[in-house]
């Protein structure tokens, strides 16, 4: 199959979507789909948290480099 396709999901339109949610309604019923989203937005939150506190702590170590002095200037005083 083309990468392109696949990328584009290869023309799912709304027959198809529809009956993709149906399945997931019979599968996982009314009661559990919103439990089920909860724990996926809990999961996406947390692992932004996680990128934002590596970002973060990328950011802390250039500022801490930064106000070190450098290894000559300390030697020649």
């Amino acid at each position: 199959m083309n990468l392109s396709v696949l990328l584009l999901l290869g023309g799912l339109g709304l027959p198809e979507i529809l009956l993709i949610a149906l399945v997931v309604l019979l599968l996982f019923g009314g009661k559990k789909i919103p439990e089920l989203m909860k724990g996926i937005g809990k999961g996406v939150r947390s692992f932004k948290d996680g990128v934002n506190g590596v970002e973060d702590k990328k950011e802390e170590d250039k500022k801490e480099d930064s106000d070190k002095p450098s290894d000559s200037a300390s030697a020649q005083s």
